[in-house]
């Protein structure tokens, strides 16, 4: 093979990787695992949750369908990507139309096979997922509210694989559970307020093109607020050991958070506030280690 062929194919497989958002998958099979420790098996178990087959059918199940499910938005978003990030849009145009509707179809069927090891119960949760993620990429992905609204509930559903495998969803899962709806509905306005531009080029209806900044960042205020108030309930309520840190840090980052977010209006501004929830979910991620 030339250098050039090697250099394609290369560029082939980071591209579908990019597509893919392979750091993303690993992050929420290492989260599955660690709820399902630390949650949901009794005393903190791991052998049992290791050992536990139908765990990592699951696992193997949520990674096959988000990445199907990256692989579908990258599709219908291809025109508002170029716009907003080029260089990484490029990179995964290396990989053909059909290689990724391939990858796609075998993906899903995949997540179904393993899905169906599990119980038929996992089969139906797992194919509604995956018909819900087709049509919020067709059919709802451009509209304000309810766009946001699905796209965040689509990203924390694989969670409940997991609660549904162990019937257990509590009062206090459901507050955890809560928190994490929120923290991720402020990534998704922060790049809503990133991609405005391409998205007001492609005619994108999210709540910054329809109703501006201004009000934008007013929701994501009220967000803020109602990220703290819930962290101070858990913090108070509940007996999470050493967890409870990661909460009074999530209380102070909100605060400088909200500052921030009103200080500027510039790109570069916007993608460290991006970053900066980014940071929180993954410390949340590892601040499931400290639960009890």
């Amino acid at each position: 093979m030339s250098p050039f062929l090697k250099k394609l194919t290369l560029l082939k497989f980071i591209g579908l990787f990019s597509v893919i958002r392979f750091y993303n998958i690993v992050l929420l099979a290492i989260a599955q695992v660690l709820c399902s420790v630390y949650f949901f098996s009794s005393d903190n178990d791991i052998d049992s949750v290791i050992f536990d087959n139908n765990i990592w059918f699951i696992i193997i199940s949520t990674a096959t369908s988000i990445s199907a499910g990256y692989i579908i938005n990258n599709f219908y978003d291809l025109d508002k990507d170029l716009i907003n990030r080029p260089l990484k849009t490029i990179i995964e145009e290396k990989v053909s139309t059909k290689t990724k509707m391939i990858v796609y179809i075998f993906l899903n069927f995949v997540c179904l096979i393993f899905a169906m090891f599990v119980s038929s119960r996992a089969f139906f949760f797992f194919l509604f997922y995956i018909v819900s993620i087709f049509i919020y990429c067709i059919k709802i992905s451009k509209h304000a509210f309810v766009g946001n609204l699905l796209s965040v509930l689509l990203s924390i559903m694989p969670f409940f694989a997991v609660t549904l495998y162990y019937k257990s969803f509590t009062e206090e899962i459901f507050f955890h559970a809560f928190y994490l709806f929120l923290v991720v509905m402020l990534k998704d306005l922060v790049k809503d307020l990133i991609s405005l531009r391409g998205d007001f080029t492609m005619n994108y209806k999210t709540i910054t093109v329809v109703y501006g900044e201004k009000v934008t960042k007013f929701y994501m205020s009220l967000i803020g607020s109602l990220i703290i108030v819930i962290s101070l309930f858990i913090f108070n309520f509940y007996e999470i050991s050493l967890m409870k840190y990661y909460y009074l840090f999530s209380i102070v980052h909100m605060g400088i958070f909200t500052i921030l977010l009103w200080k500027k209006s510039d790109l570069i501004n916007y993608q460290k506030l991006h970053n900066s929830v980014r940071l929180l979910i993954v410390l949340g991620l590892l601040s499931i280690t400290l639960y009890k």
